[in-house]
């Protein structure tokens, strides 16, 4: 499957609630739902009832906007999950936590998460030192993540770190400059994506 090139606001309105997908845009009156709090379409506004593979549908498919990743991909994320120790569900989490684009976008050196995977991509960023342009490389406890010393002095990237610079840090971060470093693996708790996990793995268990 190609990835989804259209209005990300869309995404936002489908699932019927914020998935953060454009960034600063989304904490203001801007935001498409704040404005149209329905499904997008003709029948965007008409009564829906929701089967409980609905809701197991719509929660796998929320989980995989927030992050910005395709099925195939997640789907090979819920595998890895469950040969993990531990909750299945939390270990999905954990992995897309992980993910170079995502810690990108948490210690403020994107605006969201599809600009965190442009900018890897373009080959903005260092992994302990070395040029990694693969957004979905799995950082793991200990691992830094640094920006190129030349883009760190563009203007473009300039602009970027300050206004993202106020945005709070996840605990389980450490911000220094223009470097991260992953202190641990995230638990639960201080994952914000706004998914009710079970209902992934009783979706991929079926």
């Amino acid at each position: 499957m190609s990835r989804y090139t259209g209005a990300v606001c869309k995404q936002c309105r489908r699932e019927g609630k914020k998935l953060f997908l454009k960034g600063d845009r989304c904490y203001t009156g801007k935001c498409a739902l704040e404005r149209r709090s329905y499904a997008p379409g003709q029948h965007g506004q008409g009564r829906k009832k929701s089967s409980e593979y609905g809701i197991q549908l719509r929660t796998k498919q929320q989980a995989r906007r927030y992050y910005g990743i395709q099925e195939s991909q997640f789907h090979k994320y819920f595998l890895m999950a469950e040969k993990q120790e531990g909750m299945t569900g939390e270990n999905l989490l954990k992995i897309c936590e992980s993910r170079l684009d995502n810690v990108v976008y948490l210690l403020g050196f994107a605006s969201s998460r599809q600009q965190a995977r442009q900018l890897v991509v373009h080959g903005h960023f260092k992994v302990n030192g070395k040029k990694c342009d693969i957004p979905s490389y799995l950082l793991k406890a200990g691992d830094t993540v640094s920006i190129k010393e030349k883009s760190a002095d563009t203007e473009s990237f300039k602009v970027i770190i300050e206004a993202n610079g106020s945005r709070p840090v996840p605990t389980w971060l450490e911000k220094k400059d223009n470097s991260g470093k992953v202190i641990t693996l995230p638990e639960r708790e201080q994952i914000a994506a706004p998914v009710e996990e079970h209902y992934i793995v009783e979706f991929y268990s079926k």
